[in-house]
C-alpha cells in the first residue's frame, strides 16, 4: 500500500495515568482495529535553528506554527525509506505534508549535496529549508507507538505512545533510542486524529475516565525538560498547571530534588511567565 502523502485533520491529545491507559487499551480493542502500522517504534529528527526558534514558537501557542522533521519506523540505514514531513497547525488543525526517500538522499538534500524533489510537496518542503537559515538537525525524539484505525468507514485514528525519550546528541536515525524521559513514569500519551465528530463510545470513554484534552507537544516539552530544565510533571501534568514559578526552579533541592543553578532558574521564571501571560497555563 503506497503510503499517504497529504493529513488534514484535528489532532487532540490526553495524558494518561496507568488506570486510565488501562481502561482505554480495552475500550480500542473492543471498537477499534490496529492499524497497517499495529506496534511500532518511531525515531524522529527534528529540525531547528541554534537557537531553537521553531521549539520556542511552538510553545508559545501562536494561531499558526509549523515543524520539520525525518522519521523512521525503526532504525534507518543510509538506504532505507524513511518520511521528510512538514508539519503545520493553524487554527487547530492539522495539515501536514511528506515524502518518502532513502535516508541519505534526505540528509543530502539537506545538506546541500543532493537536489530537492521535483514535486508540489517537495518545494514547499525547500522553501521552508531554505527560509529558515542554519537548521539542522537539532533533537532526536523516539517512542514506541500503537495505532488503532476505525472499523467503520470512518477517518478516526488512535496512537497511544509510551516510553519517549529525546536527546540533543548523537542525532542520527541510525542509532538506538535513548535520552531523556520526556513523560512521567507510567505515563502515555492518546491521539485522536479526525476531522470529524467522536463516535458515542469514544465520547463516554473520555468521560468515564476523566480524560480532558490537553496541550502537549512531544518535541516542545522535550525542549523544556532538556534546554530549560523543567520536570516532566511540570510540563506534561494537569495538575501542575499554574505552579511552574521561580519558586519551583530554587526549591528544588529543598524538596529532595536535583539542584537547579540561578542561570537555569532564571530561565524558567521568564519562560513561565511569558507562558502564563499567554494563557497557556492557567
Amino acid at each position: 500500500m503506497e503510503a499517504k502523502t497529504i493529513f488534514k485533520r484535528y489532532e487532540l491529545k490526553y495524558v494518561l495515568d496507568r488506570n486510565q491507559y488501562k481502561t482505554v487499551e480495552q475500550a480500542l480493542q473492543k471498537h477499534m482495529v490496529p492499524d497497517r502500522f499495529g506496534h511500532s517504534s518511531i525515531r524522529n529528527l527534528y529540525f531547528d535553528t541554534e537557537d531553537f526558534l521553531l521549539a520556542r514558537r511552538s510553545i508559545e501557542k501562536p494561531l499558526y506554527k509549523e515543524k520539520l522533521r525525518f522519521r523512521s519506523y525503526g532504525s534507518a540505514d543510509a538506504e532505507k525509506e524513511i518520511f521528510v514531513e512538514l508539519k503545520r497547525k493553524y487554527e487547530g488543525v492539522v495539515y501536514k505534508r511528506r515524502l518518502s526517500m532513502p535516508s541519505q538522499k534526505a540528509m543530502g538534500w539537506f545538506s546541500g549535496t543532493e537536489e530537492p524533489p521535483s514535486s508540489q510537496i517537495g518545494e514547499e518542503i525547500d522553501f521552508f529549508r531554505t527560509r529558515y537559515q542554519g537548521i539542522r538537525p537539532a533533537m532526536y525524539l523516539s517512542y514506541e507507538r500503537d495505532s488503532y484505525a476505525s472499523t467503520d468507514e470512518s477517518d478516526l485514528r488512535i496512537t497511544i505512545d509510551s516510553r519517549i525519550l529525546s536527546r540533543t546528541e548523537d542525532v542520527d536515525l541510525s542509532m538506538e533510542p535513548s535520552g531523556n524521559e520526556v513523560l512521567p513514569e507510567g505515563y502515555r500519551v492518546m491521539e485522536i486524529k479526525t476531522m470529524y465528530g467522536y463516535p458515542k463510545w469514544l465520547t463516554e470513554l473520555l468521560s468515564d475516565c476523566n480524560l480532558y484534552k490537553t496541550s502537549f507537544s512531544k518535541y516542545g516539552n522535550a525542549y523544556k525538560e532538556m534546554i530549560l530544565g523543567f520536570r516532566p510533571e511540570e510540563v506534561c501534568l494537569p495538575q501542575f498547571a499554574g505552579r511552574i514559578c521561580f519558586g519551583n526552579a530554587i526549591n528544588h533541592q529543598s524538596a529532595g530534588l536535583k539542584p537547579v543553578d540561578a542561570e537555569t532558574a532564571y530561565s524558567r521564571m521568564t519562560t513561565a511567565a511569558s507562558i502564563k501571560g499567554i494563557g497557556m497555563i492557567e
